[in-house]
């Protein structure tokens, strides 16, 4: 198991490489393949994946990469609604073939994977932007992996949440300096002096909104009695598996960058 995980782990981020310093189109795509997968899993588990409802929500997934991509947010709203309100024309059609929360949950499908997703792009678009966007994978991965080591290593007390059994304290707070470390070491070898402190904010920043995002996503499957959003990535799961702390951390960072000033 642990060398499945591993292998499979290692051509993610071969992958991840490739795409993020190549930038352009075929990182869009590829986000925006990654985004609709997501929804297919999330639309999974309230068992709505291959409805009318749900083509809607994949059709409309990519119009509104394609709107984020040409900065067309004046027409973003716009269209959710426009979605909304023919999901809902198929809702009151074929009623009671659907339910409340299975309808809720494609709209949210499209806030919680499209458009938080889609911010790993916009930020790889700016300038320097090849370098920014590594700092979504050191808040999500380098922060899991600091937080895994500091939990093993010395975790005594337990975290207050029944979603996270095995996580400790001592674990999440690693996972925050950890992360913080790696991101002022990451400045401090491609940036200027003044920039050193703001990439060990941004960073610690995102160690604690990924921690978040991955407590989320266990939120969920909890609710629907699942272990696994799918198998597409063998040892991890699913693409939300994988990918739930960067969803959650891609906008954070934009934000963050824009409001430094980096």
């Amino acid at each position: 198991m642990f060398r499945t995980r591993l292998l499979s782990g290692i051509v993610l981020m071969a992958i991840a490489i490739a795409v993020l310093v190549y930038g352009g189109y075929p990182l869009f795509w590829v986000i925006t393949a990654i985004s609709l997968i997501g929804l297919f899993e999330l639309y999974r588990t309230v068992q709505m994946e291959k409805t009318l409802p749900a083509v809607i929500g994949y059709i409309s997934s990519v119009v509104i990469d394609i709107l984020i991509l040409d900065d067309c947010y004046q027409y973003l709203l716009l269209w959710l609604i426009a979605t909304l309100i023919v999901m809902m024309a198929c809702y009151v059609i074929a009623y009671p073939a659907y339910n409340s929360e299975q309808m809720t949950m494609l709209l949210f499908g499209l806030l919680y994977v499209t458009i938080m997703l889609s911010f790993v792009f916009k930020l790889r678009y700016l300038e320097m932007g090849i370098l920014y966007v590594w700092l979504i994978f050191i808040g999500a991965w380098g922060s899991d992996t600091c937080a895994y080591c500091v939990g093993k290593l010395c975790g005594k007390h337990k975290m207050p949440s029944e979603l996270s059994p095995n996580k400790t304290i001592e674990g999440c707070v690693g996972g925050i300096l950890g992360a913080a470390l790696i991101g002022f070491l990451f400045a401090l070898a491609f940036f200027p002096s003044s920039y050193w402190w703001k990439f060990a904010v941004i960073a610690g920043v995102s160690s604690v909104i990924s921690q978040i995002g991955d407590l989320t996503a266990s939120a969920i499957k909890r609710n629907h009695d699942i272990k696994d959003y799918g198998k597409l990535i063998p040892g991890h799961g699913g693409i939300l598996d994988r990918f739930d702390s960067i969803i959650f951390i891609a906008p954070i960072v934009y934000c963050l960058v824009v409001f430094l000033g980096l």
